[in-house]
């Protein structure tokens, strides 16, 4: 993992982090208690680049960016942790390393078993005073997560496919 950070990381950074922003507020669909969107393109790339430190960091500033920008509800720290979180996930499962089915799988798993079905959930309730409990949060929760598992899957596999991650990875580490 990058210690610090040079010029061409640091705009490369950047530019990730104005995609995450763009996917995530502009293009992702968005309501009081769900949201979809391709954010996590850019932030398995800055992944594979930065690492979990760096990924995260990245990540809690695009939520940054993005709720000072264009806030669709009120901020919650919550929510930026689970952005940290997220970004640490991709980076450990990625950085360094070829995107195969496994790590795929995991990654995907991972995040959506501790950040959409247990942490959000419970920022959830806390911030719109619904019993966890609720078919309110659950029932739309769990069929994105039944939709989205494969779909998010199959993009992150074929993101290792397509991205020339090593010739990025030998440049960054020249710099």
């Amino acid at each position: 993992m990058k210690k610090h950070l040079d010029a061409r990381s640091i705009t490369t950074m950047a530019l990730l982090i104005a995609m995450m922003v763009t996917l995530s507020r502009l293009l992702g669909i968005e309501t009081q208690f769900l949201k979809v969107s391709f954010a996590f393109i850019p932030e398995i790339i800055m992944g594979m680049l930065f690492g979990p430190l760096w990924t995260g960091v990245g990540a809690v500033i695009a939520d940054f960016i993005g709720m000072s920008l264009f806030a669709k509800a009120p901020f919650f720290i919550g929510f930026t942790i689970n952005a940290f979180l997220e970004g640490a996930i991709y980076g450990y499962f990625f950085y360094k390393k070829e995107i195969t089915w496994k790590n795929s799988i995991q990654s995907v798993l991972v995040s959506t078993i501790l950040i959409n079905l247990i942490l959000t959930p419970l920022w959830l309730a806390m911030m719109y005073h619904v019993p966890l409990n609720s078919w309110v949060i659950w029932a739309p929760r769990l069929i994105k997560t039944v939709i989205w598992i494969p779909i998010q899957t199959a993009i992150t596999y074929f993101l290792g496919g397509v991205l020339p991650y090593k010739q990025w990875i030998a440049r960054f580490n020249r710099a």
